[in-house]
């Protein structure tokens, strides 16, 4: 698995000047071959402040490959701020943060382009030339082959959201990083879409992080939950359920309690 790296940045680093590797105020420095790491992500380390607040503070993490984690936490407390970092589209940071150079990201917001048909979406910023049938086998994956040639204003929040996640597949991602993708949907669609993630997820066999505020979705897809606070990640449950997880069962309720009040919610005025 080919790796990018992002190394850490000091005061005294970026007053060097440029190097024949990266400019200045550049973190992430391809690896020129494929290195073998033991974790599709490896974070150590890793600090990101802004206006000299440690938003992220010397937090580590590491995830297997093919393994599912969800992030939680509560606003503010730097959970999309990780993700960015990971996908590399924040590099002002400290610390080393390892992840595999194939990666690929979907966001709340589908964010297709509305000029473009829906396959050339799925290309959208893919090397080269690819053909449309590279589009068309991502989209029948995600159950959208009957809409490749609409516009995305023609598509229903559901549709832009598989849309979006075939952008993401088209790469063939070691690494899908996930920015509460479902937040935008009404609970049936939402349903659907996280049914059919996890099914991605097992048919791909790729690493995924999904940040999320949603307790119950993590504990139904991940196979480890993590909650972060304080820039840290100050929780970790694994969920051993077998799947299909069903939400009626007392140990998936126990453990969704767990996390509810590890998050500060209080289940028994919920449950009243």
């Amino acid at each position: 698995m080919a790796t990018d790296v992002h190394r850490p940045v000091s005061p005294r680093a970026a007053q060097a000047g440029p190097t024949t590797q990266a400019g200045p105020t550049t973190q992430a420095v391809p690896v020129p071959q494929a290195v073998p790491v033991p974790q599709a992500v490896h974070v150590d380390g890793l600090t990101r402040s802004f206006d000299g607040r440690a938003v992220i503070d010397r937090l580590r993490l590491d995830v297997r490959p093919g393994e599912f984690v969800a992030l939680l936490g509560r606003s503010g407390c730097g959970k999309s701020t990780l993700l960015r970092i990971l996908a590399g589209l924040d590099r002002d940071i400290e610390g080393t943060v390892l992840v595999p150079r194939r990666k690929a990201v979907a966001f709340q917001a589908p964010r297709l382009m509305p000029w473009k048909k829906v396959w050339r979406n799925v290309l959208l910023g893919l090397p080269g030339k690819p053909d449309r049938a590279v589009a068309e086998r991502a989209l029948k994956e995600v159950g959208l082959d009957h809409r490749t040639d609409a516009w995305p204003k023609t598509l229903s929040g559901g549709e832009a959201q598989r849309a979006s996640l075939a952008r993401a597949l088209v790469r063939e991602p070691d690494l899908l990083l996930l920015d509460e993708p479902f937040g935008a949907l009404d609970a049936l669609t939402r349903i659907k879409a996280q049914r059919l993630v996890g099914e991605l997820w097992q048919r791909r066999g790729c690493a995924v992080l999904l940040v999320t505020h949603d307790v119950e979705e993590a504990v139904l897809l991940a196979d480890r939950v993590l909650v972060m606070d304080d820039g840290v990640i100050a929780h970790e449950q694994r969920i051993d359920l077998d799947r299909p997880r069903d939400i009626t069962d007392p140990r998936f309720a126990e453990l969704r309690a767990g996390l509810l009040e590890r998050l500060g919610v209080d289940t028994a005025a919920e449950a009243a």
